[in-house]
C-alpha cells in the first residue's frame, strides 16, 4: 500500500478546489459572450440553417469542433481564455435560430425563460450534490460516451427522416445524458481527473448548452402557444 503524506494530500485537495473555483468563475463569465452572441444571432438572417438542416448542422459542428480544438491547444496560455470566450460567443450566435423560432410563439419569452430557469435549476442541483457528496462518478464515463455517440447517430438520422416523435425522444434523452455529464465532469475536477480549469469550464458549458437547447425544444413542443 502506497503511503501518502498528509501535506501532499492537503496540497492536492487545495489545487482541486482552486480548479473548481476557477471553473465556476469562468463558467459564469462565459454567459456574457453567450448572451451577446445570442442577441447578434437573432438579428442575423440565419434562416438558411433551418432551411438546410443537414448542411447547417454540419457547418455548426465543424465550426464548434474547430473552436474546441483551438481552446484545447491554447489551454495553458492566456490565449486559451480568449479562445474559450470566442467559442462561447459563436455558440451564442448559433442559438439565434432556435430563439427566433421560440419567440414566434405568443408565450415565447416565457418559454425561453423557463428553459433558462430549468437549466439553471438542473445545473445547480447536480453541481451542489456532486460537490457536497464528493462521490466519484468516473464509472459513468464509458456509458455516457456511448450514449452521446448513439445520440449523435439518432440526431443525424432524424435530419433525414424528420420524425417529430423521435425528435422529442432525442431531446429528452439528451437532457438526461448531459445532466449525468454534469455529475461526471464535476467529479473529474474534485478527484483530480481534470486539472485544467479552461477545459473543465468548456465541458460544463457544453453540458449546460445542450440541456438548455433540448429543454427549450420540449417546452416549445408541449407548451408553445401559437398566435
Amino acid at each position: 500500500m502506497q503511503y501518502q503524506n498528509p501535506t501532499t494530500i492537503g496540497t492536492l485537495a487545495a489545487e482541486q478546489n482552486q480548479v473548481l473555483r476557477n471553473t465556476y468563475l469562468m463558467l459564469g463569465l462565459t454567459m456574457i459572450p453567450t448572451v451577446i452572441g445570442a442577441f447578434i444571432g437573432m438579428s442575423l438572417n440565419l434562416a438558411i440553417l433551418a432551411q438546410h438542416p443537414i448542411i447547417g448542422s454540419l457547418v455548426m459542428f465543424a465550426v464548434m469542433m474547430g473552436l474546441l480544438f483551438a481552446v484545447s491547444s491554447l489551454r495553458n496560455s492566456v490565449w486559451g481564455i480568449a479562445a474559450m470566450f470566442g467559442f462561447t460567443f459563436v455558440a451564442g450566435v448559433f442559438l439565434g435560430p432556435i430563439l427566433q423560432h421560440a419567440l414566434h410563439f405568443s408565450n415565447g419569452a416565457q418559454l425561453v425563460g423557463m428553459a433558462a430557469g430549468g437549466t439553471g435549476l438542473i445545473f445547480f442541483s447536480l453541481a451542489t450534490y456532486a460537490t457536497v457528496s464528493k462521490k466519484d462518478f468516473s464509472f459513468m464515463g464509458k456509458f455516457l460516451f456511448i450514449g452521446v455517440i448513439m445520440l449523435l447517430i439518432a440526431s443525424l438520422a432524424n435530419l433525414f427522416f424528420q420524425v417529430p416523435v423521435l425528435s422529442l425522444a432525442i431531446s429528452a434523452i439528451a437532457i438526461l445524458i448531459f445532466s449525468a455529464y454534469i455529475l461526471f465532469d464535476i467529479s473529474q475536477i474534485i478527484h483530480g481527473g481534470e486539472t485544467n480549469y479552461l477545459m473543465a469550464t468548456v465541458t460544463l458549458y457544453l453540458d449546460i448548452y445542450n440541456i438548455f437547447v433540448n429543454l427549450l425544444n420540449l417546452l416549445m413542443a408541449f407548451s408553445g402557444e401559437k398566435d
